[in-house]
């Protein structure tokens, strides 16, 4: 093993000799780029991407500042003084998004930090499959629901306000939860990747003073978290039955089952074939993404 080493480490001097790296350095670049592209992936499918467009536009205002061309010596200096505090504002700043790193390390989790998004995308396609199921049952139950498909934007605090669960979405568990004898059912359930992650949760109530006056606390809950975030926001009436959609603030109401089904194939599916086309270039899908368009509403 040592004789192969030493000749691979031989042939790249031979054949490139302005290179002169050692089996280990390639090594070393070779695990450092994968981190920095998972770390790069990691906050693109988060709101703190957009913090580090604005970081590095900070440090190119800095270069430039800096540069002998310019010279700004109070712009310059104000950077300086910026960078001094920067590591304490960028941990601040990206603090969920450690917090679930460190806790996934552990939890001896870390795998799924550097997970492929392929078995988070068929884990969506099956919630949806089984959310559509059991939204038909409920609708003609008339058993009220509400459900929260978090995208982009993290949703944690509001997970901190139910109950923290980890389990595959099926019919009849939000069957389960949402039966108004059952503990859970006064309250949101928030799906993350596919995956139940809380239950029983409290979401923000609409401002909009221009609603329906017959929609309830649920329709005003789904629309209000649907204005703070990108999520996808399902509700089934406990008075009509109704299946209704919110996204962006905007509501869709009396849905057939299979337009429901439609809806969040449109809305869940198309971001995973996005962030796995975004994937390839991490750097430059990471720069170049900015959030959801405003028009981009039902």
């Amino acid at each position: 093993m040592t004789e192969l080493i030493h000749t691979f480490q031989m042939f790249l001097q031979s054949n490139f000799p302005l290179l002169q790296l050692q089996l280990t350095d390639i090594l070393d670049i070779a695990i450092l780029s994968f981190v920095i592209y998972k770390l790069l992936w990691m906050l693109r499918k988060t709101s703190s991407g957009r913090l580090m467009w604005g970081v590095l536009i900070l440090m190119m205002v800095m270069f430039v500042s800096s540069s002998y061309v310019l010279s700004l010596t109070a712009t310059s200096w104000l950077l300086d003084k910026v960078v001094q505090w920067g590591i304490l504002v960028l941990v601040v700043l990206f603090q969920p998004e450690i917090r679930r790193f460190l806790e996934r390390m552990g939890s001896g989790r870390l795998g799924f930090v550097f997970a492929s998004s392929r078995e988070a995308g068929q884990e969506v396609e099956t919630a949806i499959l089984q959310t559509t199921e059991a939204y038909a049952d409920l609708s003609r139950d008339k058993v009220g629901a509400l459900m929260v498909f978090e995208r982009q934007n993290l949703l944690d605090d509001v997970i901190k306000t139910g109950t923290s669960l980890d389990c595959s979405v099926s019919s009849e568990l939000l069957k389960n939860i949402f039966w108004n004898k059952a503990p859970l059912h006064d309250g949101a359930v928030i799906v993350r990747d596919g995956r139940i992650v809380g239950a029983g949760c409290m979401l923000p109530l609409s401002g909009n003073v221009n609603l329906s006056r017959d929609l309830g606390m649920r329709h005003r809950a789904g629309i209000g978290m649907s204005e703070h975030s990108d999520a996808v926001v399902v509700i089934v009436s406990e008075e009509t039955g109704s299946i209704s959609a919110a996204v962006g603030g905007m509501l869709k109401r009396h849905l057939a089952p299979e337009t429901l089904e439609r809806l969040l194939r449109n809305e869940l599916l198309n971001d995973k074939q996005e962030e796995k086309k975004g994937g390839q270039l991490p750097l430059v899908g990471l720069l170049m993404s900015g959030s959801r368009k405003e028009g981009d509403q039902l």
